[in-house]
Formats: structure tokens, C-alpha cells, sequence
């Protein structure tokens, strides 16, 4: 949260916390994010880069800060057997005041983290969103619907994409994929082709933390088990709306009943060897596409 970091954080913590048997849940980042704020002004939203941030003082310099605010636990042990706290002992307590990469405390870059837990009847398990880039918050649009990463790029390579659109882009979820892919290609060309700003994106699949813009990733439930977003059809309004927190498919509920009894589960893209095991034993999203809960 403090260095306005990719979505894929809150996949991995939830998987990792799961392994290590530790309650932790997609409303744990909606409280947590209302209390850190964004500390660095890093790209792909901001000026600075990695390096830059190394530079600065590097994450040592942004745990001492959390720190010395009380956002971290100064007596958890690290892998060095020494305590957050020793280890960050030598690190002043705030950055270099000639320094814009790593922001004072009473000036971040944002006073609340941009990782964005989204809800609604398109993620009713929910969804995850970074607005950290985004100039429009909210966008409301007809559907533009892709079964597959390559049939959407396809389609925003051929000027089919236009402002106000809001693409889908499922069955690349978890189970769908199968293994959840990054839709680092599409949400390129969208910046590339001038579109970043004017287009909305969701996807059960998720996103490379180079992604920026008005998109939604980690829809659940995905669309390979049923989930509303395998019932979104070709001009259907939907609505993306960052500071609500919500994701909905603007249908009534009775048109979605008739459409999910006529949905039907695609077949596996594998039906044999390790990705087909993968598909068959995998979570979804929401707890952090885990393999054990069997």
C-alpha cells in the first residue's frame, strides 16, 4: 500500500497467509488501506523508478517510516533472527527532505493506499482494482466481451475498442486460464493506442503491475465456475465505480436468472496432465487461488 504497489500483492498475501494457516481476507486490504497512505511516487502511475526508490532509501527507509507510525510490528522476528524494529534501528525515521521519490509523511503522494476491493452482482466474492493512475474513478459502458486475452488484443489492435467501452476479458481466471494469466497485452495497447483513460477493463484474470488505468482484476467468482461475469453479453452496461467500491452488471436480476439457466461450463483447455490437475484443485481468487482446499 505504501509504495503503490501491483495487485498481485493481494493474491500472493492471501495464498501465503493461507499456507501458513493466518486469517487474512480481502476486507483486511480495505482496512488497511484506509489507514496507510501512498509514500512513493513510482511508476507506471508516477515519475520515479526502482532504482530511484533504492536510492531514496529504499524499502528499509518506507518500514521506518510505517514503523515509527505504529503500521508495523516492530517485534516480529525477520529471517535474520533479528526484530523488525533491530533491523531497521539505523534508518532515520524520515526520508531525505531534498528528496520527492519517497514522500514526507504529512505530504504522501495519496493519504489512503490504492489497492481497491470492489463488490457488486459482477464480483460477488469480490475484485481487485489499483487507482493509483486512474483521472476517472467511475465509468459506465457498454460491454465489449472476449473469452480470451488474444481475441481481445485482436480487437483493440483492429481500432474495434472505443471510448466509453468496457471491455471483459474472461475465462482466465484461476480455473478458466488455467493459472490466471496477466493481461499485460491488452492493457498496453489500450495505453499505447491512447485509450487508457477513456476505457474500462475488467477480468477474472489479473494484471502485470506495470498495468495502469480503469481495471479490475481477480473478478470472483470466475466465469469458468459461473460467475456473473460469464453471463455479461455484448452491449450489456456496466459499471466500474473506484470510490464506491463497486462492480455491476447494469441487468436485472430476472434476465440474469434466464441467462444463468442456460449457461453452460466451457470445456477444459486441459484435460490431462498438470495444468488439468491445476484447474480441478484450484481456489478461487478471493482466498488466494490456493491448491489444498480439498
Amino acid at each position: 500500500m505504501a509504495i503503490g504497489g501491483s495487485t498481485n500483492a493481494v493474491l500472493h498475501l492471501l495464498a501465503i497467509a493461507h499456507a501458513a494457516s493466518i486469517p487474512l481476507s480481502l476486507e483486511d486490504f480495505e482496512a488497511i488501506r484506509s489507514r496507510v497512505p501512498v509514500l512513493c511516487d513510482l511508476k507506471p502511475s508516477g515519475k520515479y523508478v526502482a532504482t530511484d526508490l533504492h536510492r531514496s532509501g529504499g524499502i528499509p527507509q518506507v518500514m521506518k517510516m510505517l514503523l515509527a507510525h505504529e503500521l508495523l510490528h516492530g517485534d516480529a522476528l525477520t529471517i535474520t533472527g533479528r526484530t523488525i524494529a533491530e533491523v531497521l534501528g539505523d534508518v532515520a525515521d524520515t526520508p531525505d527532505t531534498n528528496g520527492d521519490v519517497i514522500h514526507q509523511w504529512h505530504d504522501p503522494v495519496n493519504p489512503s493506499g490504492q489497492l481497491v476491493i470492489l463488490r457488486g452482482n459482477l464480483a460477488t466474492d469480490g475484485a481487485v482494482a489499483k487507482i493509483s493512475a486512474v483521472k476517472k474513478g467511475k465509468i459506465t459502458g457498454p460491454a465489449r466481451v472476449f473469452d480470451s486475452e488474444e481475441t481481445c488484443l485482436t480487437a483493440i489492435l483492429a481500432k474495434q475498442i472505443k471510448p466509453g467501452n468496457v471491455i471483459v476479458i474472461r475465462y482466465e481466471g484461476p480455473k478458466g486460464g488455467p493459472g490466471m494469466r496477466e493481461m499485460l497485452a491488452p492493457t498496453s495497447a489500450l495505453i499505447g493506442m491512447g485509450l487508457g483513460d477513456s476505457v474500462g477493463l475488467i477480468t477474472d484474470g489479473r494484471f502485470s503491475g506495470g498495468t495502469h488505468g480503469t481495471v479490475v482484476g481477480h473478478v470472483a467468482p470466475e466465469a469458468a465456475v459461473g460467475g456473473t461475469i460469464a453471463l455479461v453479453e455484448e452491449g450489456d452496461s456496466i459499471t466500474i465505480d473506484a470510490d464506491a467500491r463497486l462492480l455491476q452488471l447494469n441487468v436485472s436480476d430476472h434476465e440474469l436468472r434466464r441467462r444463468r439457466g442456460s449457461w453452460k461450463p466451457r470445456v477444459p483447455r486441459y484435460t490431462r496432465g498438470v495444468l488439468a490437475k491445476y484447474a480441478k484443485l484450484v481456489s478461487s481468487s478471493s482466498i488466494g487461488a490456493t491448491t489444498d482446499s480439498f
